[in-house]
């Protein structure tokens, strides 16, 4: 299958395509326009305009493009205006030589097509003349139409092009034409003459400037997906294009190509060609002041550069002005350095040096900056001079500095930066003498609860005082989990078990399980029963950091999964340990997991005092990752308890502290699913999208990504979107490996919704079965029960339905009995399990009214409009039936404003169309429908029906009985059997099959099924 470089679909320029547009609109009403469009090469000028003129249609609107050609100092004269009109000619024919009739002979200056040139004078006035003559052509030709003229690539305009152009744009009045131009900002240097030419345009009324911006990384997925023809690229792809990209389009159609051939390192040739052609224009002492630059880092410091060249001010002054002037570098936004205009512009410089040159080059700067640090921001001074020394390939001088980089970017939260540290070091370590590895000493806490010395006894051995390469692993591994690179991390740990004794050393070889298990857990992976083979290497060695974090682990895996009360005593057992050795932060996190087990346990005001105190002890500690989880924690339990508000607070300090402590890759996918969980509970579902598309490409590595999914099915599902839904709740539920009950109910939640909407009972009850199959221990009330409402509820829209009335009755047993294990503890649950009794007395067929009024008082004051919405509707629903029609408006009244507020489209409607049913919405126009009016303002053929008598048909093709139809309808049977006949009489057919077959052959409804 051909693969194509350029995206077939055209991204993003929302904005810019709809300042087009209104231009358009603005010419064709006779204000004339002009837009000029300006980006750096490769921005997408060139596609922003064609997709522009593909919407300007003829005969409405005629286009006609002219390019400026790069020929010597300026271009053709004329040359992009002559090739507009040319093409104009072609298009429009005797059309064309009508309006330039009398005007032929100037005009065969532009376009000799016309005939011969007249012989008037080549002066100041025949250049009056003809730039006159050309603007009467362009004001008839744009009489019967509107015009757009575009020049493209004014940049390299001759000064004849510029100023007719000029006299276009100032002199056309009342002219149906829109005049669009693009240029390339980045050839722009201070001389050329477009810019005061620009500026000069820029002043007039009817002329507007466009600049392009480069992608976001949204905007990058899109034309990746485009490129590479899948739904959804790797967000890795996506994250490394896009950095290395930089947001330019065609950049990243260069390198989409290369990565699909199996390039993922370096720049392919052609792009490498077209990025080094106009360094190659420049002097060769600029270009030798640019490879040296290149090779300072993606910023140099003037006064670094200027020390490493040693050349005299006034020169280096003049080459680094030429190359600014030039467009390939700029002056950074401190003022006191330099960088490439592009990061792929200094990467293909880098690359064209040859190896001894480049190592000399490094080795130079590493010299420089050694001898004063001054010369660069004391916190970049370590990782700049790390990455000298490691390119100029001096590996004794390069580990240690890597180490001391390593430690700074540390102390910056810059996790994935000491990462990238710490894997140099290790990729070095059996280069260097022992004595260089020796020598570096680290902070007693660089990576958390490992133990300082491996050693059982009191004895230690000599190699205790210096570095090992075990000790930069589990450094490693731990800046690889707090920058969320899981999947690193467990390389790392595995092998440093490798490398380790176990039973010479099994405090540090728990410490790597613990380790292990926890990535395993980010990644949903099972973790091989780690945390139990861990607590059998501390067991006998006595209390000690390792060990309470062994049994915080162990309470923390049985509070995700099926947790029982066994877990709280070991997280007690935990904490107390931790409290004993002084492990602090291991404490906190055992408190936090205590806290989650009282909420499980029927106990949430105690859960919500443990948590409060212990996030206020992680704030006094500074120990950022206990207080995001306790942040987190908190949010998910205000959410479960009814009290969205306070969990939205919570998610966003959460959020905050860490993008504060450089924590987002590990805590912020999970913070920012709480939010948008709150957000959407709260019904503001246009805040929640928003807040999930910001997060869309947030860290590459995030893993909480099914999370994240079957939010947004959520959201789908209640703006309509069912199918969209379905998909991504699938699409979570298979990178759901782990199983949990937290994922695992709510995603059956949404997928028994779903299928209830889409007219499936039988594909919901198989959804709800399959976790009924499934022995949950005691808690997940405010999980569980939403999925027994909603099953139940399936079963009751479906009740006559004889597929799915067979077995109902077993299924709503063990609705019962799941619930009955249940134990609802705050006003929401004990809604939802009123609710629950409501569907279950509904689905049977007895009346619920008494379930419904108890919800609704008390889902009032817990103000979440998603239940609330569905009880009172249910209610309207009892009371219709009941025929109480004045209790059962005002509930309607109130379940219309709340399922607005909820955002469930589909709640909105259901509420509308109870409306219609039992008339309880302008009874007059009802009653004289029901009397006999035709509908005429439906869809399809009316066939003289009434309204009444549709919804009647609509049932009847389902296969309703009349009384059945009654039902429904809030009519008695003997009401029903007259519109039934009165059906078979207008459609002029002997029974009810053929009736329904009708109704199908001509598409009045709706198709539904039962699956």
């Amino acid at each position: 299958m051909e693969q194509i470089a350029v995206s077939p679909v055209f991204v993003g320029r929302g904005r810019e395509s709809e300042l087009l547009a209104t231009a358009l609109t603005r010419a064709a009403a006779g204000d004339p326009q002009a837009v000029l469009v300006g980006g750096e090469a490769g921005i997408g000028k060139t596609r922003l305009v064609e997709e522009f003129l593909h919407g300007v249609g003829a005969p409405a609107a005629v286009a006609a493009v002219g390019g400026c050609l790069e020929v010597g100092a300026e271009g053709l004269p004329y040359g992009p205006l002559a090739t507009a009109l040319r093409r104009l000619h072609s298009e429009l024919g005797p059309a064309f030589e009508q309006a330039a009739a009398g005007m032929e002979g100037h005009l065969a200056r532009l376009l000799p097509e016309l005939g011969e040139a007249d012989a008037g004078s080549n002066d100041e006035f025949g250049r009056a003349r003809l730039f006159d003559h050309t603007t009467r052509l362009i004001e008839r030709l744009a009489e019967d139409r509107t015009l757009v003229l575009v020049v493209e690539d004014l940049h390299w305009s001759d000064r004849s092009t510029r100023d007719l152009l000029a006299y276009l744009v100032r002199t056309l009045h009342r002219a149906r034409v829109l005049v669009l131009a693009t240029y390339r900002s980045d050839d722009l240097h201070r001389r050329h003459p477009l810019r005061p030419y620009l500026a000069e345009l820029e002043r007039l009324r009817t002329v507007q400037r466009l600049d392009l911006d480069r992608f976001g990384p949204a905007e990058t997925a899109a034309q990746l997906a485009g490129i590479l023809g899948v739904a959804a690229p790797d967000r890795v792809l996506v994250d490394r294009i896009h950095r290395r990209a930089e947001g330019n389009p065609f950049f990243v159609e260069q390198l989409a190509s290369a990565a699909r051939e199996g390039c993922t390192a370096g720049i392919p040739d052609s792009l490498r060609d077209i990025l080094l052609v106009r360094v190659e224009t420049l002097p060769d002492h600029t270009q030798q002041i640019l490879r040296i630059a290149a090779e300072g880092g993606t910023r140099v410091e003037h006064d670094l550069l200027a020390a490493v060249l040693d050349d005299p001010e006034e020169v280096l002054i003049e080459a680094l002005r030429t190359a600014v002037g030039a467009g390939v570098l700029r002056p950074d936004t401190d003022g006191d350095g330099y960088c490439f205009r592009h990061a792929l512009v200094r990467e293909a410089v880098s690359d064209d040096l040859l190896p001894g040159e480049r190592h000399r080059i490094n080795r130079r700067f590493a010299a420089v900056l050694e001898a004063d640090p001054g010369l660069v921001r004391g916190e970049a001074c370590a990782a700049r001079l790390a990455n000298y020394w490691y390119h100029a390939h001096e590996a004794d001088r390069a580990l240690p500095t890597a180490l001391e980089a390593a430690l700074q970017a540390r102390r910056r939260n810059a996790f994935a930066e000491q990462l990238r540290m710490l894997e140099r070091v290790l990729e070095l370590w059996d280069e260097v003498p022992d004595g260089v590895r020796s020598t570096p000493v680290r902070p007693y806490d660089r990576a958390e609860t490992y133990p300082s010395c491996g050693c059982t006894g009191e004895a230690h051995e000599p190699a205790c005082a210096g570095l090992q390469l075990v000790d930069v692993l589990a450094e490693a591994v731990v800046a690889a989990r707090r920058s969320g690179d899981w999947d690193r991390a467990v390389a790392l740990v595995r092998r440093a078990l490798d490398l380790l004794d176990e039973d010479a050393e099994p405090a540090r070889a728990a410490w790597f399980r613990v380790q292990l298990a926890k990535t395993c857990g980010h990644l949903e992976r099972p973790d091989g029963g780690e945390i139990q083979y861990a607590y059998r290497l501390v067991s006998g060695l006595g209390p000690s950091a390792v060990q309470a974090e062994v049994l915080a682990m162990e309470a923390a895996q049985g509070m995700l999964g099926h947790p029982d009360r066994s877990h709280m005593a070991v997280a007690e057992q935990a904490a107390g340990i931790a409290r004993e050795v002084g492990a602090d932060a291991v404490e906190q996190h055992a408190r936090i997991t205590l806290a989650g087990l009282y909420s499980e346990f029927g106990e949430p005001e105690r859960a919500i005092a443990l948590l409060t105190d212990a996030i206020g002890r992680a704030r006094e500690l500074g120990a950022a990752d206990v207080l995001c989880r306790g942040l987190n924690n908190l949010s998910c339990l205000m959410q479960s308890l009814g009290r969205s508000a306070e969990a939205l607070e919570r998610s966003r300090e959460g959020i905050r502290v860490a993008g504060r402590t450089g924590l987002l890759g590990t805590a912020g996918g999970c913070l920012t699913g709480n939010l948008v969980e709150a957000l959407t509970a709260l019904g503001r579902c246009a805040e929640a999208a928003s807040t999930l598309d910001a997060w869309e490409y947030g860290p590459p590595l995030d893993p909480y990504h099914e999370f994240l999914d079957r939010l947004r099915g959520e959201l789908r599902f209640l703006a309509g979107d069912l199918d969209s839904a379905a998909e991504l709740n699938r699409r979570a539920r298979a990178a759901d490996l782990a199983r949990q009950p937290q994922n695992v109910l709510p995603s059956a939640t949404l997928a028994v919704r779903i299928h209830a909407r889409q007219g499936r009972p039988l594909d919901a009850r198989s959804e709800l079965l399959a976790v009924l199959d499934v022995e949950f221990t005691t808690g997940h009330e405010a999980l569980m029960l939403p999925l027994l409402v909603h099953g139940a509820g399936a079963e009751a829209d479906s009740h006559g339905l004889p597929a799915a009335d067979l077995g109902r009755p077993v299924v709503l047993r063990r609705i019962a009995g799941a619930a009955a294990r249940l134990e609802p503890q705050v006003p929401l649950h004990r809604a939802w399990a009123r609710l629950l009794d409501g569907e279950i007395a509904r689905a049977e067929g007895r009346d619920a009214r008494v379930h419904w009024a108890e919800a609704i008082g008390l889902l009032r004051p817990v103000g979440l409009p998603g239940p609330l919405a569905l009880a009172l509707l249910r209610a309207a629903e009892g009371a219709a039936a009941a025929g109480h029609r004045d209790e059962a408006r005002a509930l309607l009244e109130e379940a219309a404003d709340t399922a607005r507020a909820s955002g469930d489209r589909y709640l909105e409607s259901e509420v509308a169309h109870l409306a219609e049913r039992a008339r309880l919405t302008g009874e007059r126009a009802a009653a004289a429908d029901g009397a006999g009016r035709a509908d005429t303002t439906a869809d399809g053929p009316a066939l003289g029906l009434t309204r009444r008598e549709r919804d009647v048909l609509r049932l009847l093709t389902l296969g309703r009985t009349n009384r059945q139809i009654a039902e429904e309808l809030y009519i008695s049977p003997k009401t029903a059997s007259v519109h039934v006949s009165n059906i078979l009489a207008k459609l002029g057919v002997s029974g009810r099959g053929e009736a329904a077959a009708v109704a199908h052959r001509l598409r009045l409804f709706e198709t539904e099924k039962v699956v």
